[in-house]
């Protein structure tokens, strides 16, 4: 798969690249639903063709939980069960459709964004980052191996990046459901943006932060998939938004 992009100019850019491979394992969404933004980016897991298709599925069911659920105005809670829904159904598709234990599977970010707060559901270690000023103000927590090492103090936060097992999750669709939500409040001039390792993993988050302040979604998006195909080996995929 090539390079995919798309958006709204002035307001979201996204763009999925396959970096050093062959295949793209990635996938997202960039959903207008009237008074709302509804964003999300997936990383397949378990091989080239179980992973491609456990991405599209899961971006795919989360868009049709949306247009066929959300109503104008609905609430957080309402926006959270929405949100909860589709991941739990995409979980039991990709558990139906999965040859055998962990041969499928994705992570999966999403933000629901209107009138300055993002409501965010996470699984895995895609993330999703508040950008302030220039400067890192939020951040999703990883689903990973190595965030549990460094909450236990075992490594430091500069050592993850080269740790063995750097790639291995303990949450995902299709291998253990297990959902983190957040609402963020957001102010003019804010960055919310969406990536998978392919970008976080390589790219450090002071250099993330500058290279989306002060530009408009679509050029911080190039920027930054730009500056992760320097060094990146995996796939990487972006969705940035600003707030106006």
């Amino acid at each position: 798969m090539s390079e995919q992009a798309g958006g709204v100019d002035g307001i979201v850019w996204g763009i999925s690249h396959p970096g050093g491979r062959e295949e793209n394992e990635d996938a997202f969404l960039i959903l207008p639903l009237g008074d709302a933004y509804l964003l999300a980016v997936a990383d397949g897991l378990g091989g080239h063709e179980g992973g491609e298709l456990a991405s599209k599925v899961a971006v795919e069911l989360l868009r049709e939980t949306f247009e066929e659920g959300y109503t104008r105005g609905m609430g957080v809670e309402g926006v959270k069960d929405l949100l909860l829904r589709a991941y739990e159904d995409a979980h039991r598709r990709m558990v139906e459709m999965s040859p055998g234990p962990g041969k499928m599977g994705t992570t999966l970010i999403a933000a629901f964004i209107r009138k300055g707060k993002g409501i965010i559901a996470n699984t895995g270690d895609s993330r999703a980052y508040l950008v302030r000023g220039g400067e890192i103000a939020g951040r999703t927590r990883d689903h990973s191996v190595v965030q549990e090492l460094i909450e236990r103090g075992v490594i430091r936060e500069e050592e993850a990046r080269e740790h063995p097992m750097r790639h291995v999750v303990t949450k995902a669709l299709g291998v253990d459901l297990g959902v983190d939500t957040y609402v963020w409040e957001l102010k003019a001039g804010d960055v919310l943006l969406l990536s998978t390792d392919g970008l976080h993993d390589y790219i450090d988050e002071g250099i993330i932060g500058k290279l989306v302040f002060e530009s408009d979604p679509r050029t911080a998006a190039e920027a930054l998939i730009w500056e992760a195909l320097k060094v990146t080996k995996d796939n990487v995929t972006v969705v940035v938004f600003r707030e106006v």
